[in-house]
């Protein structure tokens, strides 16, 4: 889960970290009024999930009221990468001395916790990494050991910070190491961390990805949640609890087991097809869950085929055979489908859908057959033929 930069401070806040004042904004007149109560100046900054805001225009400095007016008139509404602006972050305003950057993420290689800091903040890190590499500090953090304060005052000092925020830095990096592991983060990034001139150590931007899958963990991630940019596609999905992505096809695509799913958008698109979304069931592939995702792909209007590929593991397939007929016989499906099973007890699973074979719902032996049959049958509904 993408945080918006103001959720990103709220979840930094409550690891210690040092955040400017600041308030949401949904229209022009809430957004003076959050200046009035902080006090200007102020900085007006679209909330979206995407970067590049300020180069589109969409992070603006407000030294008086009317200034705040008529920023948040034109950032309300503005296309950001083809993120449109619905909500502002109104944050008091803070002068900078010097801008670094610092963030978390995993090393999967390392299989170790990368931490990252440089001196040049404020821009892209890839630029940074391109154009000067050496500028960019680096720890591995064992997940077994953690980062400790020997550790993170080393990596710190080979920053070559401003001697001055040595000691506040080094306390900011260990608050930012227990958030983004407490906090079940994929990467935390701070672009700008900044010095102030009076010699403190300040957060003035927050980029948090969150693990969705420990949800279970942390009641308090359901506001992220519900904020994430879903199409009403994602968001008739994410209401049954499928994992589903949205794409840009005509062949829909279910199967059991995020690997295989992504397996079957790979091969739709190697025999000359677009997949129309990525859609994991899981192994549970009873008759309710695969109604609820052929009901989400049979509301895609661009779908001209389905592509049923199941592999039968724990789950066994007559189980997935039953729920396949069960999920017939409750969604009225408009779009043919095409059905590869294999697995455990597949041959079992086939015999049970032998019956219900016609037109509408056919069999391939492989994922490779069942592809280029799919890919076919759409292009030939979306021609007429």
């Amino acid at each position: 889960m993408d945080l918006f930069e103001h959720q990103g401070k709220q979840f930094f806040k409550g690891y210690g970290l040092p955040v400017s004042a600041g308030e949401v904004a949904f229209s022009v007149d809430e957004a003076v009024a959050a200046a009035q109560r902080l006090g200007t100046p102020v900085m007006v900054k679209a909330q979206v999930h995407t970067g590049g805001r300020g180069k589109a225009g969409g992070v603006k400095f407000a030294g008086a009221i009317d200034d705040v007016r008529a920023h948040a008139a034109n950032i309300l509404g503005l296309d950001i990468n083809g993120h449109v602006v619905a909500r502002l972050w109104i944050e008091k305003a803070s002068d900078i001395s010097e801008e670094y950057y610092a963030s978390f993420t995993l090393d999967r290689s390392a299989k170790q916790h990368l931490g990252m800091l440089s001196a040049e903040g404020g821009v892209e890190i890839e630029t940074v990494a391109a154009e000067n590499p050496g500028a960019i500090s680096k720890v591995l953090v064992d997940p077994a050991e953690g980062l400790t304060e020997e550790a993170a005052r080393a990596w710190v000092t080979g920053a070559n910070l401003n001697p001055t925020a040595t000691d506040q830095a080094v306390d900011v990096m260990l608050k930012l190491y227990t958030a983004y592991v407490e906090g079940d983060a994929d990467l935390v990034e701070i672009n700008p961390l900044i010095l102030t001139p009076e010699g403190r150590v300040h957060v003035l931007d927050a980029k948090v990805t969150l693990d969705a899958n420990a949800v279970f963990r942390h009641p308090d991630f359901e506001q992220y949640d519900a904020t994430q940019p879903r199409d009403e596609r994602e968001q008739a999905a994410h209401a049954k609890g499928l994992q589903y992505v949205g794409l840009a096809g005509s062949v829909g695509v279910i199967a059991n087991g995020a690997g295989l799913a992504m397996s079957t958008v790979d091969v739709v698109n190697q025999v000359g097809g677009k997949p129309a979304n990525f859609l994991d069931i899981g192994g549970g592939a009873n008759a309710q869950v695969m109604a609820d995702a052929l009901e989400v792909i049979n509301n895609d209007p661009d779908v001209r085929v389905i592509f049923i590929n199941i592999f039968g593991g724990i789950t066994r397939g007559e189980e997935v055979a039953k729920g396949i007929i069960g999920a017939l016989d409750t969604v009225d499906i408009e779009a043919p489908i095409v059905l590869r099973l294999d697995g455990t007890n597949a041959a079992q699973g086939r015999e049970l859908l032998a019956p219900h074979l016609n037109e509408q719902l056919v069999m391939e032996p492989t994922m490779l057959d069942a592809a280029r049959r799919a890919v076919a049958m759409a292009a030939a509904a979306v021609t007429g033929a």
